[in-house]
C-alpha cells in the first residue's frame, strides 16, 4: 500500500495505523491530517477513489463526510455569536418568527446546537427530494411541536439539525449557511470544503462504499423516536452520488471535503479562534464551544453523549481524546474531526469505505490513538 502526502517523523506511529487500516480494516480509500499549534504535522492518502479500485484517491479528492458537516454549521454559529449577531441565549423566535407556533416560542439558539430542541425528525417521511427544498423542509419543522420539552434532553436532531441552525444563518445574515461558511470560513482559511458543491467539482468526488452491514439506527420501529427519525430517509451512496443530493444544501450531512480541507477549516478551533493567518473568532468565543448544554443517554442514539454547543465532549463512555477540553464528532461510515483546545491539536479522519459503528469507528479511533502516543 503506497501512501502519498506528508508525515512529520514525530508522527511515524499514525503512517502505521493509517497503513494497518487499509491491511485490517478494510479501508478502499481514505485520508487523515491533522494540525499541531496550528502546523500540519500530518497530511496523508491512499487507496482508491472507487470500489472496483480503478481510480486512485488523489491529493485533492473529495468526498461526502456525512456528519462531519455539522462541525461547520457550529463553527458558523459559533462565529456569528462572537461577532455580536447573533445571540445562542435568545429565543430562536426573535430572528425567525414562524419558528415560534405549536409552543417553541421558547427555544433557544443553543437548543439547535445541543440536539435538545425536540424536533429531531419532520412531521413525516422525507424523500431526498422533500430535502432538497430548503423552504419546505424549514417549513415544516416551524410548524411542529416539539417531541419533548425543550433543553430537557438530547435527542440527535441527524438530518434536521442543519436546517435549524442554516435558517437562523439566513435569517441573521441574508445568505444561506453554504454560501456564509463559503465566504467566511473557506475561502479565508483555504479550506477545500462545500456545503452544495459546484458541478465543476463532480469528477473529483470519490465513491461511497456501502457498508456491508445496514446501520441498525436505519432499521427502528417507527413508532419509536430514532424510527420516527430515520422513516424514510435515504443516505445511501446512490442518493447521496446524484447531484441532486450535492448541489442541494443539507448542512448536518452533505458537506465536501477531504481530512485536510476538515481540519483546515476547524484548526482555529483548536488554536483559540486563529488560523492560517486569519482570526476566524475569538479566544472568549472559542471557548463557548466547550459549555456544556447536555449531559445523559440521547434519546436517538441510545448512547450517553455530552453535548456542548455543537461539538460533543469526551466521556468515559466515549474517551475520544485523554484532554478535557476537547471537542469532536463523526460522520455516517466512519469519518471523525477531533479539535483538542488543550493540546492544540486537530485531526480528521475521511474514507470511502462505510461502517456501521454508530459512533466509535476503529478505523478513525486507532488514528487519534496514535496521534496522542505520539504526542
Amino acid at each position: 500500500m503506497e501512501i502519498h502526502g506528508h508525515c512529520d517523523e514525530r508522527f511515524a506511529a499514525v503512517r502505521e495505523a493509517f497503513a494497518n487500516n487499509f491491511a485490517n480494516h478494510g479501508d478502499v480509500g481514505a485520508c487523515f491530517a491533522a494540525t499541531l499549534e496550528g502546523e500540519y504535522v500530518v497530511d496523508i492518502w491512499a487507496g482508491h477513489q472507487d470500489a472496483a479500485r480503478t481510480r486512485p484517491w488523489q491529493e485533492d479528492t473529495i468526498i461526502n463526510v456525512y456528519s462531519t458537516t455539522k462541525t461547520m454549521t457550529f463553527l458558523v454559529a459559533l462565529m456569528l455569536a462572537d461577532r455580536g449577531q447573533l445571540d445562542l441565549e435568545a429565543p430562536v423566535a426573535e430572528y425567525w418568527p414562524e419558528f415560534g407556533a405549536q409552543g417553541k416560542e421558547a427555544v433557544q439558539v443553543k437548543h439547535f446546537l445541543s440536539h435538545s430542541a425536540g424536533l429531531p425528525g419532520f412531521s413525516r417521511p422525507f424523500t431526498p427530494q422533500d430535502l432538497y427544498d430548503w423552504d419546505s423542509a424549514c417549513a415544516d419543522l416551524a410548524a411542529q411541536a416539539p417531541w419533548w420539552p425543550p433543553g430537557t434532553q438530547s435527542g440527535y436532531h441527524a438530518i434536521t439539525q442543519g436546517y435549524l441552525i442554516g435558517e437562523v444563518v439566513r435569517r441573521v445574515t441574508g445568505q444561506t449557511l453554504g454560501q456564509y461558511f463559503s465566504a467566511e470560513v473557506a475561502q479565508q482559511v483555504g479550506a477545500d470544503f462545500q456545503i452544495g458543491v459546484d458541478p465543476a467539482d463532480f469528477p473529483r468526488i470519490a465513491d461511497l462504499v456501502e457498508a456491508r452491514e445496514p446501520q441498525p439506527l436505519l432499521e427502528m420501529d417507527t413508532d419509536t423516536i430514532p424510527g420516527r427519525v430515520f422513516a424514510g430517509l435515504d443516505i445511501s451512496p446512490q442518493t447521496t452520488g446524484s447531484a441532486g443530493w450535492r448541489q442541494a444544501e443539507i448542512p448536518a450531512a452533505n458537506g465536501h471535503g477531504n481530512a485536510r480541507s476538515v481540519v483546515r477549516a476547524q484548526t482555529a478551533m483548536a488554536n483559540g479562534g486563529k488560523a492560517f493567518g486569519t482570526e476566524l473568532l475569538s479566544p472568549q468565543g472559542c471557548a463557548r464551544a466547550l459549555e456544556v448544554q447536555t449531559d445523559g443517554v440521547d434519546v436517538v442514539l441510545g448512547l450517553p453523549v455530552q453535548f456542548a454547543m455543537g461539538y460533543a465532549r469526551p466521556t468515559e463512555a466515549i474517551p475520544t481524546s485523554p484532554n478535557a477540553n476537547t471537542l469532536w464528532w463523526g460522520g455516517a461510515g466512519g469519518s471523525t474531526i477531533v479539535v483538542d483546545t488543550d493540546a492544540h491539536v486537530c485531526m480528521s479522519y475521511v474514507m470511502n469505505q462505510m461502517d456501521n459503528q454508530i459512533i466509535g469507528d476503529p478505523r478513525g479511533t486507532s488514528l487519534s490513538q496514535a496521534m496522542y502516543t505520539c504526542l
